[in-house]
């Protein structure tokens, strides 16, 4: 599943093409993904102007001018692919359709969007642009790791008293939105505290320190370009490569890389989910 730099990867390799830019027709090849596609989605979408793109948590919301916004869920194997741009920033030629191309975006600047998705675990639905914070998707989501409501005194005061392990609670959305099993386990390696460690036994000064460090791990897989793991590709295709980055995450059984330290990767599973760390450097 697609990680918060991820989407924001797609997020931003969609803006040139699609920001500012008129839908001049979309086409819905199917009646559903995950849930059925709302009511005369191709024609909500044919003729609207994307204000705005935008992400909140693992979504990409597009704003438009009729006032409702288009929010994307990429799922386990979605792609967002471009074509035919303008700007010369992708390939020029649009490629013959394919099975799994749900959606398409025919844009007024030349551009095609595709939305790929073979395992149609993705989603896409239409909701009012000035109550989207009340759907049933967004509402409980908690703050922006990159923003400025994310704070330390926000996670102190949000795991006090916590009695789940830490890493489930940088998972629960509520508390922070669009962190994943992958830079968790990169973040938790940095700040050097274990997995399985109870959340509010975990003093006030080290759950602060993992507020910078969630934000560094983030930057730099924004800036690489978003981890390739399975079907993920960037909007342009070309693969991300952060995880040539990856301390812990996928790396059990080979050597911890901080110096001095002779302990090897290990992994166990919480919550159906592998945890990669180090038992010597995480407490």
């Amino acid at each position: 599943m697609p990680e918060l730099p991820e989407v924001e990867t797609v997020r931003r390799g969609l803006s040139p093409v699609m920001e500012g830019q008129v839908i001049a027709r979309a086409d819905v090849n199917r009646p559903d993904l995950r849930w059925p596609f709302p009511p005369d989605m191709a024609a909500r979408l044919t003729g609207q102007k994307v204000e705005r793109l935008r992400r909140r948590s693992k979504y990409i919301l597009a704003d438009l001018s009729s006032g409702e916004s288009l929010l994307i869920h990429l799922g386990m194997s979605g792609r967002m692919l471009i074509s035919g741009d303008p700007l010369g920033q992708f390939v020029h030629d649009h490629p013959s359709p394919e099975k799994h191309d749900h959606v398409v975006f025919h844009m007024a600047n030349g551009a095609r969007v595709t939305f790929n998705d073979p395992r149609r675990f993705g989603a896409m639905d239409l909701l009012n642009t000035q109550t989207a914070g009340v759907h049933k998707l967004l509402s409980s989501i908690g703050p922006e790791p990159l923003g400025n409501d994310f704070h330390e005194a926000h996670l102190v005061a949000a795991l006090k008293g916590r009695n789940m392990p830490i890493k489930s609670a940088l998972l629960d959305q509520r508390i922070v939105a669009g962190l994943g099993n992958i830079y968790v386990c990169e973040t938790l390696y940095r700040a050097r505290i274990h997995p399985a460690r109870k959340a509010g036994r975990i003093s006030a000064a080290r759950v602060a320190g993992l507020v910078p460090i969630i934000r560094q791990v983030l930057d730099e897989a924004i800036t690489a370009g978003g981890s390739t793991l399975r079907d993920f590709k960037q909007a342009d295709g070309e693969l991300g490569y952060f995880q040539h980055s990856f301390d812990v995450y996928g790396r059990e059984g080979e050597p911890c890389r901080t110096e001095g330290c002779s302990e090897d990767i290990g992994r166990n599973v919480q919550s159906g989910r592998s945890s990669f760390y180090c038992a010597q450097c995480q407490r």
